[in-house]
């Protein structure tokens, strides 16, 4: 066998080599220096070794409330994974059978991924303020004086900014749904229906064992590009801020290392949850061939 390399294989080893530099390098560089002393700086050399930078950030940021931003994140992004889920397996469902305007049903979910962030929060805010003026109106006719001074807007975390967030997830998830049951070998099903299933029992014990490791894959995808969005999230939550948003603003106003910490705290979370979602896919299809062996 010729183990020569030829000049093609080496240009494109190079390639490769200055791509992953390019993409991880800036992740690393600031995890790097997020570890300096208290003498450090924005940019090398790294002066010192400590975690001091951590405890001024566990300490606060000035005015931001960087646990608040950060239950908030995690609260967010654990509600878009579960509706992410529940309605990519549901829609996976459904599309399983020829439904009557299926494809224009499909072009409009998966239109927002090609529309701008920013104009897709915009546009979910202005909705929003909307219907904060109706249900201002509705108040006022009814005369509820007391409940109209007392409102404050519909836009939230759990209302606005969740459906600004479902728009960028859904259309990742049903793409999943849809290459998962393309595959699908309904034969279980069948085999299931003729040992007496209800299409409940089917579905619990045959169709979901099966694609649950799919189905955990489409819960990380929910969860970590709900994590770090930005643009959708902007104009569509109201008077409260995420962790990406306050990074954002931090970037302007922070001028310590104590901001790399706080970078290194939101990556090592994503990192987590990858893992762990892997891990639980790795375990599931592992169980899933045993099974199949047996």
């Amino acid at each position: 066998m010729n183990n020569n390399r030829t000049a093609g294989f080496w240009f494109l080893a190079l390639f490769f080599v200055a791509f992953v530099l390019f993409l991880y390098g800036p992740m690393l560089v600031i995890v790097v220096l997020s570890f300096q002393g208290p003498e450090g700086g924005l940019t090398f050399p790294l002066r010192g070794l400590s975690l001091h930078w951590f405890v001024k950030l566990a300490e606060g940021l000035g005015v931001v409330d960087i646990g608040a931003a950060l239950k908030r994140s995690l609260g967010l992004g654990a509600a878009v994974m579960a509706f992410t889920v529940l309605f990519s397996v549901l829609a996976g469902l459904a599309f399983r059978k020829k439904l009557a305007g299926g494809n224009a049903l499909f072009y409009v979910v998966v239109a927002s991924l090609i529309m701008p962030s920013i104009i897709v929060s915009l546009g979910i805010g202005l909705e929003f303020r909307l219907l904060d003026n109706g249900i201002k109106w509705v108040l006022e006719a009814l005369g509820f004086t007391t409940t109209l001074e007392e409102y404050g807007t519909s836009l939230g975390l759990f209302t606005s900014a969740l459906g600004a967030h479902l728009t960028w997830t859904l259309p990742f998830g049903l793409l999943i749904m849809f290459a998962v049951f393309n595959r699908f070998n309904p034969a279980y099903e069948e085999a299931a229906r003729d040992l007496g299933a209800t299409p409940w029992q089917g579905f619990r014990h045959v169709v979901l064992p099966l694609i649950a490791p799919s189905v955990v894959g489409i819960g990380m995808f929910g969860f970590t590009l709900s994590w770090d969005e930005i643009a959708r999230t902007s104009q569509a939550i109201g008077d409260v801020n995420t962790l990406p948003l306050e990074l954002q603003g931090l970037t302007t106003t922070v001028t310590t290392p104590s901001i790399y910490a706080l970078g290194t705290v939101t990556t090592l979370i994503s990192l987590v949850v990858m893992a762990v979602a892997v891990g639980l896919a790795w375990g599931l299809s592992r169980k899933q061939k045993k099974g199949h062996h047996e």
